[in-house]
C-alpha cells in the first residue's frame, strides 16, 4: 500500500505544473457547478418549510452564490411537491 502511495506523491511531484494547475482548477470548477449546487438543491428540497428567518437568509445566499451550477442542474430535478392524500 504505500508504495502505492509513493508512486502516487512521486508521480504529481515530477507532474508538469500546467497539468497541475489544469487539474486543481477543474476540481474546484466542478465542485462550484455541480457538487455543492447539488448539495443545495437537497438541503433547500429537506428544509424548506421548516426553516427559521436566518436559516432562509441563508438558503438564499447560497441560491445567489451557487446561481450558475443551479442553472446547469436545474434541468435534472424535480424538486416539485408531492401530491396531498385526499382523506374521506
Amino acid at each position: 500500500m504505500s508504495e502505492i502511495l509513493l508512486d502516487i506523491l512521486g508521480w504529481l511531484w515530477y507532474m508538469d505544473d500546467n497539468l497541475l494547475t489544469l487539474l486543481v482548477y477543474g476540481g474546484l470548477a466542478g465542485t462550484y457547478l455541480l457538487v455543492m449546487p447539488l448539495l443545495l438543491f437537497l438541503y433547500l428540497k429537506l428544509r424548506w418549510y421548516s426553516c427559521s428567518s436566518i436559516e432562509r437568509l441563508l438558503m438564499y445566499f447560497g441560491v445567489f452564490l451557487f446561481f450558475p451550477g443551479l442553472l446547469l442542474l436545474a434541468p435534472f430535478v424535480n424538486l416539485r411537491p408531492r401530491r396531498r392524500a385526499m382523506e374521506g
